[in-house]
C-alpha cells in the first residue's frame, strides 16, 4: 500500500513539474489593460502610416473626441483673438461644461482652451455658432473638413459629441483627423497645456501627467460611446497618434499600444535631400516609420533620363523607394 501511495505521489510530482515547465516557458503577452477597446489604432503622424489597427473601420459613437475636429476647424478659419459674447443658446448645454453665461465675453482662444481642457459643451456650441451661424451649418463644415482629410466614413451632426442619431466615426478616421490637427502649432499648444491660468482651467487628460512623451489630445465619455481617448505622443523623433473607442481602461490600453509602437518602429531617413543621389539631387526628404525587419526589405530605384541634361536644376530622372513590392515614395531628381 505504501509503495502504491509513493507511486501516485511520484506520478503527480512528474505532472506538476511538466505543468510548471510548460507554464514557465509559455509565451504570455504582458498587458496593462484587462479589456481591449471596441476599436483602436495607432498611426505615425507625418506619414499617416497605420502601425496597428483593430476594428478600426467600425462605425462607432465617439463622445467628446468629436471636439478635435471642432477645434481644428475653428483654428483654421477664425481669428483666435476676437472677443465674442456667449449666446443664450450655448448657456446650460447638458454634459461637461465650462459654465459659460449668456452675455459674458471670451476670446475665441479662451473658448478653445475651455473646449479642449475642460471639454466644455457650451464652448463647443459657442464656437460652432460663431463660425457658421448655426449648429446645422457647422455640422456641414465638419463633414466637409473630415472628407477632405480622408475621413470618409464619419458623419457629424453636432460640435461636442453628445449622443445623436447619425453622429459617428471610426478609429481610423479619428486618427486621420487628429494627425492633421497635431500638425498645427496652435492646436498642439492648446491640447498639450496642463493648466490654462487665465481662466483657471485644468486639463482632464491624465496622459499628459502619466505617459512619457504625451503631447495631447482629447478624452471623451458618454454611456453610448463608452470611454474614448485620442492621444498623441513623441519619442526619439517619432510622433504617434493613438485612438481607442469604447475602451473600459482607456489610459492603460493607450499606454500599451503606444509602448508597443515605439518599441517596434523607428523613423528611418530613406532620402536625404542634402546628399547627392548618383550625382543628382532631390528636393524632398523622405522619412518613414519601419521595423528592423522592414528596413532590410527597402529598395531604392533610380531612373535617369538619357541623354543626361547638362544644366544645373534640370530634370534628370526619378527616385522610387519600395518596401518589398509596395511603392512608398517617388520624386523627381535634378542636375546638381
Amino acid at each position: 500500500m505504501r509503495k502504491s501511495y509513493l507511486g501516485v505521489l511520484a506520478a503527480a510530482g512528474a505532472w506538476l513539474l511538466l505543468f510548471a515547465l510548460c507554464f514557465r516557458y509559455a509565451p504570455v503577452k504582458e498587458t496593462f489593460a484587462a479589456t481591449n477597446s471596441r476599436a483602436e489604432c495607432v498611426a505615425e503622424i507625418s506619414s499617416r502610416r497605420f502601425l496597428f489597427d483593430r476594428n478600426a473601420d467600425v462605425d462607432l459613437p465617439m463622445a467628446s473626441t468629436t471636439k478635435v475636429l471642432t477645434a481644428i476647424i475653428v483654428i483654421d478659419d477664425c481669428s483666435l483673438d476676437e472677443t465674442i459674447s456667449i449666446p443664450k443658446e450655448a448657456e446650460g448645454v447638458e454634459g461637461s461644461s465650462a459654465y459659460l453665461r449668456a452675455g459674458d465675453e471670451y476670446t475665441v482662444r479662451d473658448l478653445l482652451y475651455g473646449l479642449m481642457l475642460r471639454s466644455g459643451n457650451d464652448c463647443a456650441e459657442t464656437l460652432a455658432l460663431h463660425h457658421s451661424g448655426s449648429i446645422k451649418a457647422f455640422a456641414q463644415a465638419m463633414n466637409k473638413k473630415a472628407s477632405s482629410l480622408g475621413a470618409e466614413h464619419s458623419r457629424f451632426v453636432n460640435p461636442h459629441g453628445l449622443p445623436a442619431k447619425g453622429h459617428y466615426t471610426t478609429a481610423r478616421d479619428l486618427a486621420l483627423i487628429a494627425a492633421y490637427a497635431m500638425e498645427n502649432e496652435t492646436f498642439r499648444e492648446i491640447v498639450s497645456c496642463k493648466y490654462y491660468r487665465p481662466r483657471h482651467w485644468q486639463n482632464k487628460n491624465k496622459m499628459l501627467w502619466n505617459y512619457e512623451g504625451a503631447i495631447g489630445v482629447k478624452t471623451g465619455f458618454t454611456v453610448a460611446a463608452g470611454r474614448c481617448l485620442v492621444t498623441s505622443a513623441e519619442r526619439d523623433g517619432m510622433k504617434l497618434v493613438c485612438v481607442v473607442l469604447n475602451s473600459p481602461q482607456m489610459y492603460e490600453r493607450t499606454a500599451e499600444l503606444l509602448d508597443e509602437a515605439f518599441r517596434s518602429y523607428r523613423m528611418v531617413t530613406l532620402c536625404d535631400k542634402s546628399k547627392q543621389i548618383e550625382k543628382l539631387t532631390a528636393k524632398e526628404d523622405f522619412i518613414y516609420p519601419l521595423t528592423a525587419e522592414e528596413e532590410k526589405a527597402v529598395t531604392v530605384q533610380i531612373e535617369k533620363i538619357q541623354p543626361q541634361p547638362t544644366q544645373k536644376g534640370e530634370f534628370a530622372g526619378q527616385m522610387k523607394i519600395f518596401l518589398k513590392n509596395d511603392l512608398l515614395f517617388s520624386q523627381n531628381l535634378y542636375m546638381i
